[in-house]
């Protein structure tokens, strides 16, 4: 193992994939960092680790816990194929979202012409509205405001006597 190494992932025969951790990496931190990445302490086994679950999808776990490890900034030594700087990942189906091409579209239909109309809008001034003529009739009705800005009816207001009212007998 190279020296300055902090941790080291590989197969075990019994226990599946392992990592442990050296001397140069503190115990409580390294502990945080391989539950974190869903490694268990194998019991009687004091410093290693085991994958959990290593039935689901274990390669690919174990690879990307050497990934984030060393994104971290920490040295990881690991077997070839956990490793993913050495070994190629099996290839990912391409996808297409689309994105390009419709990115592509909207900026042939903002370069293009509009067929909504047939000719540019014409601005004008607000000024040159023109006015509607005055009617040639004379209101009716002449409205006041009332002087003392608010209407003196109310809904619970009490009759005035002159008010006829219904009596049943």
């Amino acid at each position: 193992m190279q020296p300055g190494t902090h941790f080291a992932f590989g197969d075990h025969e019994e226990h599946g994939f392992v990592a442990s951790f050296t001397a140069s990496m503190p115990a409580h931190l390294a502990h945080w960092y391989l539950e974190r990445e869903q490694f268990e302490p194998v019991p009687g086994e004091p410093g290693l680790y085991r994958l959990s679950e290593p039935e689901r999808d274990g390669v690919r776990r174990t690879r990307q816990a050497v990934h984030d490890l060393r994104r971290h900034g920490y040295t990881v030594q690991a077997d070839i194929r956990l490793d993913p700087s050495l070994s190629a990942g099996p290839p990912r189906p391409a996808r297409p979202n689309g994105l390009q091409e419709r990115r592509s579209r909207l900026a042939q239909a903002a370069a293009g012409r509009t067929t909504q109309r047939s000719t540019p809008p014409t601005t004008s001034p607000p000024s040159a509205r023109p006015i509607p003529p005055k009617p040639t009739y004379a209101p009716t009705v002449h409205l006041t405001a009332a002087t003392g800005g608010r209407s003196r009816w109310h809904p619970r207001a009490v009759r005035p006597p002159t008010a006829p009212r219904n009596k049943t007998p």
